[in-house]
């Protein structure tokens, strides 16, 4: 891979660098947009590091624990939305690394984005705020949309690029 320095020569140290840089970008801009990526209606920009999971899909752990961090350092609804968010991470990315799998169109990384925290978060978000269910089903779905177009564009270019995730040298 091109952008990574020549001293990291083997796969591992580039897996755990680009993992590394993941989780970071995810959680600087989870900080620089924490005032409206929380709550009932929320637009979390760093969604977009789950498209990452297609090209990469050994990203799927590190960018659910990079939701969980977030959650922990600015979410403030406690536990439930820590682990929550370390589940949902895991699962959207999971989602996201099961459509190159399946060698669908890169595109249909956008409903995963989009469906499962959409339908997942509104589970413990609706005991905590007392809004009804689907009312937040439709408010977070509708603030993933965003994100998931942006998450898209981003590895549509970046495969553009020849950053598909291969590891091997070149």
């Amino acid at each position: 891979m091109r952008f990574l320095p020549a001293i990291m020569k083997n796969a591992s140290t580039k897996m755990i660098t680009i993992s590394a840089l993941v989780m970071a970008g995810f959680i600087a801009v989870m900080y620089v947009n924490q005032g409206f990526a929380f709550g009932p209606f929320q637009i979390r920009f760093a969604s977009a590091f789950y498209a990452m999971a297609f090209l990469f899909p050994f990203l799927v752990i590190p960018i659910g624990l990079a939701n969980s961090l977030s959650n922990l350092f600015f979410g403030g609804l406690g536990v439930l939305d820590i682990v929550g968010g370390l589940g949902v991470g895991i699962l959207t990315g999971a989602l996201v690394a099961l459509v190159r799998k399946m060698k669908l169109p890169m595109w249909m990384v956008i409903p995963p984005i989009i469906l499962a925290p959409g339908f997942i978060v509104p589970l413990w978000l609706s005991p905590l705020t007392g809004m009804p269910y689907w009312l937040l089903v439709g408010l977070i779905c509708g603030g993933q949309t965003p994100p998931a177009i942006l998450g898209f564009l981003l590895i549509k270019a970046l495969s553009m690029r020849k950053l598909d995730g291969r590891l091997e040298e070149e």
